[in-house]
């Protein structure tokens, strides 16, 4: 991809992801309809569906042949399957639905099979994180950075729990536990693609978890390598947005937080 081609899918992205903010902040202030899918915790609202819309939108309006992957309506077909974007419309339903304002837009662009660009919006805070593949990580136009912090005692951590929390067998309470013995403090703020975009700029030093979706990770875990932190999957696999897991760190505790999650899969497994 030539310098002018990413500069078109960087402004895109962010164009893309802050329309959507935009009709999240409108939409707030008014009623909008909630519906259950899987799970009495698995929400989506008419606002999340206008969101995608509207970022389909912007993006065919500038590259009509890609395909793309959206939370709510799938597979998007068009000619060019080697470009795919990525998209959350409305990352943080839940917080949304609750009027609890930690939520986001995430589009990222996946050019050959590796996420090469990607946008995260907050538009309660008005903050833009985005970052493109060797460009950096960069937050309302200021380049971000992972914190330093060097120990798991001194770090603040963020985690999630699945939609399926009182029926999955690897439901990360046991996670849990173990790292809120070590951490400093661990927080859930419920929207991955801000806690990942937190670890980039250093508000948090590390976040992990499991039962995700590509859209919940593809621009985040971008953001974060490009601001200088790890990324890895479960347990410290190799990462992919397809493999429903993340560990995120600043990449100084990125070993601590592995073999904390490596201990806990090997206790479950003798139990």
């Amino acid at each position: 991809m030539n310098n002018f081609e990413m500069d078109l899918v960087i402004e895109t992205a962010m164009k893309a992801a802050r329309r959507a903010g935009v009709i999240q902040k409108e939409r707030s202030l008014k009623e909008f309809q909630v519906t259950r899918k899987q799970t009495r915790s698995d929400l989506v609202t008419e606002v999340d569906v206008q969101c995608e819309a509207a970022i389909i939108a912007t993006i065919r309006e500038v590259f009509p042949d890609h395909t793309a992957l959206a939370e709510e309506k799938g597979e998007y077909a068009a000619e060019d399957a080697s470009r795919r974007w990525i998209i959350d419309p409305l990352d943080g339903t839940v917080n949304y639905a609750h009027g609890f304002p930690m939520y986001c837009s995430s589009v990222a662009l996946e050019a050959d099979g590796a996420v090469v660009a990607g946008a995260v919006y907050d538009p309660v805070r008005d903050e833009m994180f985005h970052a493109a593949l060797g460009r950096g990580a960069w937050l309302n136009g200021q380049p971000i950075h992972a914190s330093t912090t060097p120990r798991l005692e001194d770090s603040l951590l963020a985690t999630g729990f699945p939609y399926t929390i009182k029926t999955e067998a690897v439901n990360n309470l046991a996670q849990f536990a173990a790292f809120a013995m070590k951490a400093q403090a661990i927080r859930r703020p419920g929207a991955a693609a801000l806690d990942l975009c937190y670890v980039a700029c250093g508000r948090l030093d590390g976040f992990w978890e499991f039962h995700l979706k590509p859209w919940d990770m593809a621009a985040g875990a971008l953001i974060v390598e490009e601001a200088g932190g790890m990324v890895a999957g479960k347990e410290g696999a190799p990462f992919s947005v397809y493999n429903h897991a993340v560990v995120a760190s600043n990449g100084v505790i990125h070993g601590q937080m592995i073999q904390i999650l490596a201990d806990v899969a090997l206790g479950s497994k003798h139990a």
